[in-house]
């Protein structure tokens, strides 16, 4: 058999794709409901590469009540480094979108492009994280984390008593996978 060369799409995935078969279920709307926030997906991980090389650049973008723009100009502001990876272990790691710690002041800023309403959570892990591994106790350093959403900035002060729970579960549970890995 002669096989049709098709090298210009190895590695990719098409949106109508076998490994995600749900769509053979789809109406006419509900695929064009789904292509649409595939588009989303695909325009927000744009738009954080973009910020990201405006801060790793020190580009700032013009002053505005824009998401994009507040995001942009307030990391290069705080001297923030774009797109930092937190690692704990295998199990349990993460990117924060911009990071910097100065002072004992720890700052992480998370740019969220979709409509989906963001959550805290997130960035007390990335704290967690950075404590774990940058040997850091939460009673040591403060923390502002903020969320950058729908033209709105959301700053929360997280206490002691929000990152250690995190950080004992991070321990815990990264114990149990390892157990589990050695079963396997």
């Amino acid at each position: 058999m002669n096989w049709n060369d098709h090298s210009r799409i190895e590695g990719k995935h098409a949106f109508l794709g076998a490994s995600k078969y749900h769509w053979i279920n789809y109406d006419n709307d509900k695929v064009a409901e789904a292509y649409d926030k595939y588009k989303a997906v695909q325009r927000g991980t744009e738009l954080h590469e973009f910020a990201a090389q405006c801060i790793r650049l020190g580009q700032k973008l013009p002053k505005s009540n824009k998401t994009l723009n507040m995001y942009v100009n307030d990391a290069i502001g705080f001297k923030m480094q774009p797109e930092q990876v937190l690692y704990y272990s295998d199990n349990c790691f993460g990117t924060a979108d911009a990071i910097s710690f100065r002072d004992g002041l720890l700052r992480i800023h998370d740019l969220k492009t979709g409509a989906v309403a963001a959550h805290i959570e997130q960035l007390m892990i990335y704290c967690a994280l950075f404590c774990l591994e940058y040997k850091f106790k939460p009673i040591d350093i403060s923390a502002e984390l903020r969320i950058y959403q729908n033209n709105d900035i959301i700053a929360f002060e997280p206490a002691v008593d929000d990152i250690l729970p995190i950080m004992d579960k991070i321990r815990t549970f990264d114990k149990i996978l390892e157990k589990l890995k050695e079963r396997e």
